[in-house]
Formats: C-alpha cells, structure tokens, sequence
C-alpha cells in the first residue's frame, strides 16, 4: 500500500495496476488487494463564499459532513460516515436528499485527475467537458485518479427522521403499498423499505414539516416514529451502521412495480436482506444522457444483501429480475452480469468507451468491467 498525501504523491506512485482507495468501501473489493494507492491523506476541505466545496478525494463521508455543517451546507450522498466521497461520487451517489436534491454526482462542478500519462488535468463544463462528463457517474478509477472534487453544496436542511419497525405484518402487501408510493411521494419525503425474515423497515427523512411528514407516511403505516428537528449531518449518523461486517450485494432498477407473482416468489424464499430505495423525484429529471449515469427512469433500485457465500443472493435475484430493467448501479458491482457494459452504462456506454479511448487508450486503469476504448 502506498499512502498518498498530495498530488504529486499520486503521480510518482503512478504505475500499472495501482488502484486508489477512498473508503475501501468496493464490493467487488477492487481496492482491498494488490497495489493500492491509500487516498486517506488527501482529505482537506474547503468552503467558499459562494458554496462551492472543495474536497479532496481521500475525504469520508461523516468528514465531509461535519465539515459542511460548519458553513451551513450539505450535499445530497450517503449514509456510510466511512464511505469515500469519490468512489460514491463517481458512481452516482444515492442519499436522503436524493429525490430533493439529485445524485452525488449531479453536484459535481469540478475535479482534478492524474491521467495515466502522469498529467494532471482541470476538468469541468467548459475545461476536457468529456472527461468531466464521465466521471458523473461511469464508476470509478475508469478513466484516471481522481484527487480532489468540487461541489456546488445545498443549504443544509432541517429535516424529520422517520423510521418503523415492524413485525406480524404482510410484507406482501407493504410491498405493493410501498411501490405504489414512495417514487411518487413529494420530492422533500424519501422512505425507504428493508425486508428481514422477521421483520420490516421504513426508513428515510423528510424536510417537510413534522405533522404533515406523518400524515404523508401514513399511506403505509400509522407505527411510525418521527424526530422532528434534527440537522442533516445529524440524520445521517443516525442511520449509519457502525458494523463493517463484509456482504455481497446484487442490485437492479425497476422502471415497473414487481408483480404480486414475483413479490409472492421473493417473500417464500426471503432468507437475507432486501432493501428497496426510492427513485424519483431530481434523480429522474435529469436527462439520461446529461451526465454518465444512465439510469434517469427508474422507480427503485432493488438490494438483495447477505454474506459473500450464501447462494440465497443469486436466487433472489433472478426472481426479482423477471421484473426488473435489467440496469444495475454503478457503485454495487456485480461480477455476476451477463453483459455489464449494458447493465451499468445503458445507451451511455458508446460515449463512455470513446473516452476511455481518448484518455486511456492502453487501458492502464483496467479491471474486471472496466469500460473499454474503442478500437
């Protein structure tokens, strides 16, 4: 492992097969063996007047949080306090501004990239705007190191967590009641849905007022407790999990509500997790060729989550996938894919593969799924 604390640290450790590491947080443990480039050092962070922040690439989440709040300000990303802003960043970013706010990645203005040549590069809207392009939301270490980001940051809102555990329930019809809502809830409201063989779980926030959060979340459940006045960083502590315990995850999006024969199939054979996040609202009023993730249209992303060995992933999965879009998130790599170019890039990946061509024609950032140049 080399430890990087500058740019010009990257660019002397540069060579072929280095992989950078933000969080470690790959589950396709892509930045967990062979030569890594330990991004940690580089985790400064700046606020301007304007709002817009500055983040090094080594920067976690719980970091960049609490360095916002200072200024007031916030970004729309995840849970994970030890989550990587680049590798969430690069990927998309899915949050509990997401449907107010849009992805990470819709407020990247800005990054800075050692190419494989060693060149460091300005990227932006107007400075290599297809490099910039790309990096919202291809996947990381695609096209070069990433060493700091720029965001145009959002007012930090207060916001009311809402969370229901609940059991002796049919999860059949929550389900059903649940698809049929949350991407279409206000913009303000996201409640997502976690199935366990003994219980389920909405969890999510709303910047709506206290009163008219639960008269809105009472389309699913009346059991629902509500804290009202918390700060954003704040909300997202609270549902962080303090486990680092390793899973295996296979996700996709669905443009359509599963069928009651599917949620029927998942629920008979339900022996891990699954985790249903609401789509909608910004994330889908972004066109979907605007920015690298394609994924523009999609009601929810489906998590099936369990330990690296347990076959119960693959099963579940292909009963969900009768219904799915066959598009899979960019920062939940599946190994498994018959064809991820499709699955992650959609009808972005023709553009993608000419950028790979263009800014790393020998493939010196290469992985399994890695994009490839045209030819």
């Amino acid at each position: 492992m080399i430890h990087c604390r500058s740019v010009s640290d990257v660019v002397a450790a540069l060579r072929p097969g280095v992989v950078p590491r933000g969080g470690g947080h790959c589950f396709a443990g892509r930045s967990s063996n062979g030569m890594v480039l330990d991004m940690s050092g580089l985790d400064r962070i700046s606020v301007a007047a304007d709002g817009i922040a500055t983040i090094g690439a080594g920067a976690r989440l719980g970091q960049v949080y609490a360095a916002l709040h200072e200024h007031g300000r916030t970004i729309p990303a995840g849970c994970g306090d030890t989550v990587g802003i680049a590798g969430l960043t690069l990927g998309g970013g899915i949050g509990l501004l997401g449907r107010e706010h849009g992805l990470t990645c819709d407020r990247l203005v800005g990054a800075q990239v050692v190419l494989a040549d060693r060149q460091v590069v300005e990227c932006d809207r107007d400075r290599e705007p297809d490099l910039f392009w790309a990096l919202r939301g291809a996947g990381g270490c695609q096209f070069g190191v990433v060493t700091e980001l720029r965001f145009d940051t959002v007012p930090e809102p207060t916001t009311t967590r809402i969370e229901a555990r609940l059991s002796g329930i049919p999860f059949g019809e929550l389900i059903s009641a649940w698809q049929a809502w949350a991407p279409d809830a206000p913009d303000e409201l996201t409640v997502n849905l976690t199935l366990e063989p003994a219980q389920a779980i909405l969890f999510g926030a709303s910047t709506l007022d206290e009163a008219t959060t639960r008269e809105l979340v009472r389309a699913l459940t009346d059991k629902v407790e509500l804290s009202a006045g918390m700060p954003y960083h704040r909300l997202k502590s609270s549902f962080a999990d303090p486990r680092d315990l390793p899973v295996r995850i296979r996700s996709e999006f669905f443009s359509q509500p599963l069928s009651e024969r599917t949620i029927s199939s998942l629920l008979a054979r339900l022996e891990g997790r699954l985790t249903f996040t609401a789509m909608g609202g910004a994330y889908n009023r972004v066109a979907e060729d605007a920015t690298a993730f394609a994924h523009r249209g999609e009601r929810f992303l489906l998590e099936h989550v369990a330990a690296p060995d347990d076959p119960w992933i693959d099963r579940s999965w292909a009963v969900a996938h009768a219904d799915g879009s066959g598009r899979v998130y960019p920062n939940f790599p599946d190994l498994a894919l018959a064809d991820p170019a499709a699955a992650y890039h959609a009808g972005n990946h023709a553009r993608l593969a000419a950028i790979k061509q263009a800014y790393d024609p020998h493939r010196f950032f290469d992985f399994p799924q890695a994009i490839q140049g045209t030819k």
